[in-house]
């Protein structure tokens, strides 16, 4: 387990330079579009990772719908073979998630939790990773669910159109 919690603290870190490339959206990165989803490549260090942004999203407080401000809404898989992380699923909401809180993710009425720190969502070991994954290659979207420090709940909802051809596009990419 300890290799794994320091595993997703590398991947972690990886993830917000990725984020950060994903937001530029550099033809030297992005290297393949399916669907409702991006494949990216990074070299320094090796990885890859298939992305998508939400297609709704709906905040509230109280019980009421409101409008907020947020940054990057990202659901991606990433790939790392210097690191060992194959797979891992990672959920960034566009803003500090409530401290202690978990998010949950739905597809298809499988429910699954992540764990957050600061900015950044992901599964508590590689075997839920991968359960995740193999859920949302069945499914046909995913609504995350999240919480924010401030006491907003966010519910994003992603599209999976795409999902496993560039899950599989990113997997290859990096696997050697």
């Amino acid at each position: 387990m300890k290799s794994w919690i320091g595993g997703a603290i590398i991947g972690a870190v990886a993830l917000v330079s990725a984020s950060a490339s994903v937001a530029q959206e550099t033809s030297s990165n992005r290297v393949n579009a399916i669907t409702d989803w991006s494949v990216f490549e990074g070299t320094d260090p090796r990885e890859c990772w298939a992305v998508t942004t939400y297609k709704e999203s709906v905040n509230t407080k109280d019980g009421r719908v409101v409008a907020v401000t947020r940054g990057e809404i990202l659901l991606m898989v990433f790939y790392r073979p210097g690191a060992e992380v194959q797979g891992q699923l990672a959920f960034t909401g566009g803003y500090p998630f409530a401290p202690g809180s978990t998010v949950n993710v739905n597809i298809s009425g499988n429910e699954f939790e992540l764990f957050t720190e600061g900015e950044w969502a992901w599964p508590a070991t590689p075997q839920d990773d991968s359960k995740i994954v193999t859920a949302m290659k069945r499914g046909a979207n995913a609504i995350v669910t999240a919480r924010s420090a401030r006491g907003t709940t966010t519910k994003d909802t992603f599209s999976l159109l795409g999902f496993t051809a560039a899950v599989e596009d990113a997997e290859k990419r990096c696997s050697s």
